[in-house]
């Protein structure tokens, strides 16, 4: 699996299928988000931004090529997962090779859809998960606690590594995710091979009735928000089946349902972007007459490593970035213009990059 990735987790009729499989549906040609089936159960999904849009007018450019963020429709949970029930093992190992969570919740009621449990309570679904996830981790705590006990007497390291576990196995036994648990730089470092399924960021994705969808809201999805809040977790809503209608569309017609159902821009929309910003990434940009791109980095990245993602030789040869903010690139017509105001900065290897950044790099050959 390439980049970072969106695994996509719910029980069985929260509507998880049919939110994949419209986003797999907005591979439409005259779609904005094309899908790129890598894997029957993964795939690829552009992340629209308008910016690249005037831009590429601006520069003339031949064509766009927008940032990435990847999915990954995870199968086969039921309770008992971390047992080995179901598709247990091998949604455990799905779920582990993702960088975050975004898990579907069930909070519309219909009689015609048969809720796996009996009744509608999406708290409790979202609790089943988390519990495997949780059960999971404690076998991994076990299992590495009694291994690393034997080699911390003759070995610092290992001696933090049985600590730091200890603390997870405490915490992880009242219920609790790894990801609201704080460390200090000692111990992260020791937990590092671990990998824990529990300590992954976790989008709730409330599945909605198309009543709803106005709004975006019910007392379901209320109370969806007050369990996330408990652990800093964010929620959306949206209703898949509507979805999965919308991306049928061409996009004529997508911006005229979209107005008429007073929305300002789709579910999908709004979940690819959330997912890229939980996956901590930014964009920078580089336009010219062949292309407009965006480029994805992690929040933090320095101009060094920016150049590296575009190419290794210009990493090596990096002599400065031109930076002009995309405000300044648009008020001014291009970076002519920015360049005459003033607007264009020349920036070191240690420059932290910003989102929105339009950047051409020097370097030597």
């Amino acid at each position: 699996m390439a980049g970072l990735s969106c695994g996509i987790v719910g029980l069985p009729n929260v509507g998880k299928s049919t939110l994949f499989n419209a986003l797999t549906s907005s591979q439409a040609p005259a779609s904005n988000y094309p899908f790129c089936t890598i894997d029957p159960n993964i795939g690829s999904v552009e992340v629209y931004d308008p910016r690249l849009e005037v831009l590429a007018k601006l520069s003339k450019s031949e064509k766009i090529l927008y940032a990435i963020t990847e999915f990954l429709d995870i199968a086969g949970l039921v309770e008992g997962a971390s047992k080995g029930e179901g598709l247990g093992n091998a949604f455990l190992s799905h779920i582990r090779d993702t960088d975050a969570i975004v898990q579907v919740v069930r909070c519309f009621e219909s009689p015609d859809i048969i809720h796996v449990r009996g009744k509608l309570d999406p708290v409790g679904d979202i609790e089943i998960i988390n519990l495997e996830l949780v059960l999971a981790d404690l076998a991994t705590c076990d299992a590495n606690i009694a291994k690393l006990e034997r080699q911390a007497k003759v070995r610092k390291d290992a001696a933090v590594a049985v600590h730091a576990l200890q603390k997870v196995r405490d915490h992880l036994a009242q219920g609790r995710p790894v990801r609201i648990l704080e460390f200090s730089d000692e111990e992260k470092t020791a937990l590092l091979p671990y990998r824990f399924l529990t300590s992954k960021k976790v989008l709730y994705l409330c599945n909605i009735s198309e009543a709803d969808v106005k709004n975006l809201s019910n007392p379901y999805v209320d109370i969806v928000k007050a369990h996330a809040a408990k652990e800093g977790a964010e929620v959306l809503s949206l209703c898949a089946s509507l979805e999965a209608e919308i991306a049928q569309l061409d996009m004529n017609d997508r911006s005229a349902f979209l107005a008429g159902a007073g929305l300002k821009e789709s579910g999908l929309t709004r979940l690819i972007r959330a997912s890229f910003d939980m996956l901590g990434l930014i964009t920078f940009l580089t336009t010219g007459e062949m292309e407009t791109r965006a480029w994805t980095v992690t929040k933090g990245s320095t101009a060094l490593e920016a150049a590296g993602k575009i190419h290794t030789d210009i990493q090596k040869g990096f002599v400065r970035a031109e930076v002009i903010k995309y405000e300044d690139f648009v008020a001014y017509g291009g970076r002519v213009g920015a360049r005459e105001a003033g607007k264009v900065r020349a920036e070191g290897k240690e420059y932290i990059v910003q989102d929105g950044d339009v950047v051409l790099f020097l370097h030597s050959n």
